[in-house]
């Protein structure tokens, strides 16, 4: 299974308008109503995907401009006092959140691409090398990567159901924070 919305979403759209609405009966208009809307909602969200976190960013710096606009208007004003300080405590926070939020996502999985495939160069290249030590240190840590991998991928993907109610799997956010 593929974790990513950006493939995810274009196979739900082929399943629904492929399989699922011509099994639909065609007299039960309301059912063809909804299965059409559904396809529809995946389609913007398709489009709209790559442009969430930009948004997002852009929403947030709209906010703080505003934050800053409306401190500098009204600031000063003692039956506000306990307002404006939670408001600039809070524009202060989300400017650093801001500040941290500076790349692209499509930057940062071009950024996990590339490694990946630096690391594959450097496993061929190990593998031609007349050295064991080095080819076994490299070995071991690209196993230990991929296990971490593996666990964070199955867990991401657990409500799925594909690894049934007993698999004894972390909670992905645990797996992601720090």
């Amino acid at each position: 299974m593929e974790l990513r919305a950006t493939f995810q979403i274009p196979t739900l759209i082929k399943a629904m308008t492929d399989v699922v609405m011509p099994a639909v009966d065609p007299d039960n208009k309301l059912a063809q109503e909804q299965a059409q809307l559904i396809v529809g909602c995946l389609h913007l969200m398709a489009q709209r995907l790559p442009l969430q976190y930009r948004y997002d960013r852009h929403e947030l710096k709209c906010f703080i401009a505003l934050a800053t606009e409306l401190q500098q208007e009204v600031g000063g004003s003692p039956a506000l006092a306990e307002a404006l300080a939670t408001l600039n405590q809070r524009a202060t926070s989300g400017q650093d959140v801001l500040a941290r939020a500076g790349a692209e996502p499509t930057e940062l999985e071009t950024a996990n691409l590339t490694l990946r495939d630096a690391v594959g160069q450097l496993i061929v290249a190990a593998s031609v090398a007349d050295d064991d030590a080095r080819r076994v240190a490299i070995d071991k840590a690209v196993m230990a990567h991929a296990k971490d991998q593996l666990l964070r991928e199955r867990a991401w993907l657990a409500l799925q159901g594909w690894e049934g109610k007993d698999a004894k799997l972390p909670d992905v956010e645990s797996l992601i924070s720090g």
